[in-house]
């Protein structure tokens, strides 16, 4: 019998066109990195709701981030994926040491402008983060003084010229050199608000308690567009919403003028303050702060990074309401004069102004401990002295113990 053997068949391959290849090569490609972006979001998502509800300030879930502080103010709202991050580092206490210094400008916008304006308001704010205490100093609008590489002008026109020369940081840095020149001290950071995130800060925290310390009547308060929007305003207690205590920080119809109107600024900021921490708002906002950072972008200006403007929130906070000092140049240290071509303006009292300076900027006393029976204390601490000789006179070291000793 014949036995018969057959060859193994080899399997049949399939065998595909060179633009199928590339096709499932493509294909796979997008998958994987579809999955990848799909991943990185999901993370950083989990990332930012764990930083948002850090259980140190009781926030709630990541739902809540955009919920109002209060009942009566409008919720914050934001594209979450664009919301900045806040890092653990911003809950952490300020760790700095240096007295730091922030110039506040408000901005004259009006109707919807886009190019050089002036400031409306300039105050000082300095923090010493040491003594826990602060000062706010507000300075005049008209200020007659020196503007770096522009000349003398008021010093509202420093942020003018900064922004119509697009000098390097622009109007603020321009006025921040301004007023650096003026007091004498480094300021390291600015923020500057135009009218609308004045009222909308005003509003999101419910508004303000203010003490109006007399009835003001301005018929020829300015609008919004070089108009007119009467103002009244009756004496006593008075609860203000945010275009309220607009009105009522901007107007200029009292005896003092200027002088009056810095001081009532000076009341605003300081009631906005006293708004957030007695109504503890301070946590809600801090949760929120991404998507009021966000929120805020086309009114407010400022270089202090996101993390750093929390760090200081909260030691601002910690700073007993008693160690915030205000103070105004007023006429005490400015005298009115008319430029050559017909400006009212005021001069500044320079040694009157480094006075005010000294006592606002100056570092707060320490007392030093009384201790009693000093001679009594030292004897019993039995603290040793040794004397060593590093200079090329001989017997120096043994000259000053004996005076020592005789002088115990």
């Amino acid at each position: 019998m014949k036995s018969m053997t057959s060859k193994r068949r080899e399997p049949s391959r399939v065998r595909l066109p060179l633009w199928a290849l590339i096709a499932i090569i493509a294909t796979a490609l997008a998958v994987v990195i579809g999955a990848s972006i799909w991943l990185f979001q999901t993370a950083r998502g989990m990332a930012s709701a764990w930083e948002l509800t850090s259980p140190e300030f009781e926030a709630g879930s990541p739902s809540q981030v955009n919920a109002p502080v209060t009942t009566n103010s409008p919720p914050v709202t934001g594209n979450e994926d664009s919301l900045p991050i806040i890092s653990t580092d911003a809950l952490k206490p300020w760790t700095g040491r240096e007295r730091v210094t922030i110039l506040l400008l408000g901005i004259d916008q009006r109707c919807e402008e886009n190019g050089p304006t002036h400031t409306d308001s300039m105050m000082l704010l300095t923090i010493d983060p040491v003594g826990l205490s602060a000062a706010v100093l507000s300075l005049p609008r008209d200020l007659w003084v020196d503007i770096p590489d522009v000349g003398v002008d008021r010093i509202n026109q420093a942020f003018y010229y900064g922004e119509l020369y697009e000098l390097p940081g622009g109007g603020p840095e321009l006025a921040k050199e301004t007023v650096e020149s003026l007091i004498g001290v480094p300021v390291q950071y600015y923020f500057t608000v135009n009218f609308d995130a004045f009222i909308e800060v005003v509003d999101l925290i419910g508004g303000i308690d203010v003490d109006v310390a007399e009835e003001i009547d301005d018929p020829d308060y300015p609008d919004r567009c070089y108009g007119y929007e009467p103002f009244h305003i009756d004496a006593g207690a008075q609860h203000l919403n945010g275009d309220m205590a607009l009105k009522y920080a901007r107007t200029r119809a009292t005896f003092g003028g200027d002088v009056d109107r810095a001081g009532r600024q000076q009341a605003v900021i300081l009631a906005v303050r006293d708004q957030i921490l007695n109504l503890d708002m301070l946590p809600q906002l801090i949760a929120q702060s991404p998507a009021l950072w966000q929120t805020f972008q086309n009114n407010v200006r400022t270089n202090f990074a996101l993390d750093e403007a929390l760090q200081l929130a909260l030691l601002v906070q910690d700073i007993p309401r008693d160690s915030i000092h205000t103070a105004v140049i007023d006429f005490n240290y400015v005298y009115n004069e008319t430029t050559p071509d017909g400006r009212q303006v005021l001069v500044p009292i320079r040694d009157n102004i480094r006075e005010l300076r000294d006592s606002l900027f100056a570092p707060p006393i320490v007392p030093t401990p009384v201790i009693e029976n000093l001679p009594a204390l030292m004897a019993t601490e039995g603290a040793q002295v040794a004397v060593f000789n590093g200079t090329a006179v001989f017997g120096l070291a043994a000259a000053t113990e004996e005076y020592l000793n005789n002088h115990d």
